[in-house]
């Protein structure tokens, strides 16, 4: 009979060490599981720092470049020209009015 009373305290031992204390086996997997997951958003961020750094460069190399990012994302234009914007968008909004009636 004490020979399985030690048994069963090294079990329950185990038990409680390996499920409910804060270093169990499961809080070590989520762990290793967040670990993973922000070891692929430092690649994403690392990938994407490469990327910019080599727009920065050829920023800093070619005028032209800037100009052309100017145009095309911000509008600008040269002081000789005149910029149309083609938008869908009211013939979206007609559209909507039309299925509404």
């Amino acid at each position: 009979m004490s020979h399985n009373i030690y048994w069963i305290t090294t079990i329950i031992g185990v038990l409680i060490v390996a499920v409910l204390d804060e270093n169990s086996f499961l809080t070590r997997m989520k762990y290793d599981m967040q670990i993973s997951d922000l070891e692929e958003q430092i690649d994403e961020y690392n990938s994407q720092y490469e990327r910019d750094d080599q727009k920065l460069k050829e920023l800093r190399r070619n005028p032209r470049a800037i100009t052309k990012i100017a145009r095309e994302n911000y509008m600008m234009k040269a002081d000789d020209e005149d910029i149309f914007v083609l938008s869908d968008d009211e013939k979206q909004e007609t559209s909507k009015n039309e299925t509404a009636e």
